[in-house]
């Protein structure tokens, strides 16, 4: 359960086609009057590839990562050369002014940020100070708006799918580990807390939903895991899964590939991955038959699935952020 030298290619190759693929797109965009220049790429110079915004940044992330771990790979330049014109500051400040909107203000909110988010704290693992001080202006106008966000919701989301909260908070918690904002890190410390500090006997045999891609009680464990000292997360995580994973540690059964929701259970099975290697050591075996029964959608299959999963698997498959 390693990122080798062939999947990082593997995955390069379906990164490299996504974020440079303008269509098919999907468009999430408010018109407050008569509508002027709405194509994607006008839209969003940077992320208008990989069918929408949320995609594309993880797309990008994965290709940093790549970068970052396997250097010497054939495709490096090729990387480079991509997220080099991605990443510069004249289609950033565009995706900049883009969020200033006052109709974006809740574009994207929470995923969309948080892989933002992640997208950067990888960058300054990747050491590369261009694209890392290109990005800046975004990912801290982001991460104020998710602390922001945060702090002020009373209840969490929990679920499946792209608004999960639990889901976001892991990786603003990496990003603000990784650029040293304190502010966030106590946010999502004390939003973690608050939300799920209670939780006991976490309804697991309601998942998955139709439309999941995250497990709701696995990625909220994560979190907690992640915010309290390893006594207060055990006794936790005793109450909130007396009798374990139970129908978690069985892969999701997917009948339509082609199907967008349908597409969304490959992920699952590949974030339950994620969750699993995360939780521990007793969970290993059950993450990777989660892994094994998805991997080859990662890098081929319909594009519903291909523009996002390899991401997805590299999160299962590599270092944990």
């Amino acid at each position: 359960m390693t990122l080798t030298a062939e999947l990082a290619g593997a995955f390069a190759r379906v990164a490299l086609a996504n974020v440079s693929r303008e269509y098919p797109r999907r468009l999430d965009h408010v018109l407050t009057d008569a509508p002027g220049e709405v194509l994607p790429r006008a839209l969003h110079p940077s992320f208008y590839g990989s069918y929408d915004w949320h995609s594309a940044v993880h797309m990008h992330w994965l290709l940093a990562r790549i970068l970052r771990t396997h250097p010497a790979l054939t495709l490096a330049a090729d990387i480079r050369r991509t997220l080099g014109a991605h990443l510069a500051s004249e289609p950033l400040q565009q995706e900049l002014a883009y969020f200033q909107r006052p109709a974006a203000r809740t574009f994207e909110r929470p995923y969309g940020w948080a892989w933002l988010l992640e997208l950067q704290a990888e960058l300054h693992r990747l050491e590369e100070t261009a694209w890392i001080d290109a990005l800046r202006p975004l990912a801290r106008l982001l991460a104020s708006r998710l602390a922001e966000f945060i702090s002020g919701a009373p209840y969490p989301i929990r679920a499946g799918a792209h608004g999960n909260t639990a889901f976001a908070c892991v990786l603003a918690l990496d990003y603000a580990r990784a650029c040293a904002d304190k502010s966030l890190a106590r946010a999502v410390a004390e939003a973690a807390r608050r939300w799920y500090g209670a939780d006991r006997n976490a309804p697991i045999g309601y998942e998955p939903s139709l439309d999941d891609f995250l497990s709701p009680s696995l990625i909220a464990a994560v979190l907690m895991r992640e915010v309290l000292t390893p006594s207060e997360f055990d006794a936790w995580f005793a109450g909130y899964l007396p009798q374990g994973i139970g129908p978690l540690a069985t892969p999701p059964t997917v009948a339509d590939r082609t199907d967008p929701k349908q597409s969304h259970l490959d992920g699952l099975s590949l974030s339950r991955a994620w969750c699993l290697r995360r939780l521990g050591e007793k969970y290993r075996d059950a993450a990777k038959r989660h892994l094994a029964a998805v991997l080859p959608q990662a890098i081929g299959g319909d594009y519903v699935g291909e523009h996002w999963l390899a991401s997805f698997a590299a999160l299962a498959l590599g270092e944990q952020p």
